[in-house]
């Protein structure tokens, strides 16, 4: 059994928007692991062009974007600030599809797991953003599988 490798989503970059901060993180080419790839900061206005930088250099397929929904499962200002935030990230990346996921509990569980792994919380401030765009790679893969 062939695979066909051009309708793969992967890799995938997976971005947990904030507003001081979005985290990034990418999966492999197989769509197996998803791993953090940086923090880039918000102010100064040039993230767009540092994540499309990212994406030439990983070759991404496909953008999988955080959405924070409220817990009845609909969308407050949170969710709206992230819109204009992706609209704008695909205006820069038109070729890419992007697709949204629900992002509720992802800094919460990587919060958790980086604790796990013995990262204090004063300690996760600069890697926290990269975990939570790991887990919302996650979901994302756990759906289309």
């Amino acid at each position: 059994m062939t695979t066909d490798h051009t309708t793969s989503p992967h890799p995938a970059l997976g971005i947990d928007y904030g507003d001081a901060r979005i985290g990034i993180a990418a999966t492999d080419d197989f769509g197996i692991m998803a791993h953090p790839v940086e923090t880039v900061p918000v102010d100064g206005g040039q993230f767009n062009n540092r994540i499309s930088a990212i994406a030439a250099m990983r070759k991404i397929k496909t953008l999988v974007v955080g959405l924070p929904l409220r817990l009845d499962g609909s969308e407050g200002t949170s969710a709206a600030k992230v819109r204009k935030f992706a609209k704008g990230l695909s205006n820069a990346l038109p070729a890419l599809p992007m697709i949204f996921v629900d992002e509720s509990y992802t800094t919460m569980t990587a919060s958790e797991k980086l604790r796990e792994a013995g990262k204090k919380a004063h300690k996760q401030k600069g890697i926290i953003d990269q975990a939570a765009a790991v887990e919302i790679l996650n979901l994302w893969m756990e759906e289309i599988s």
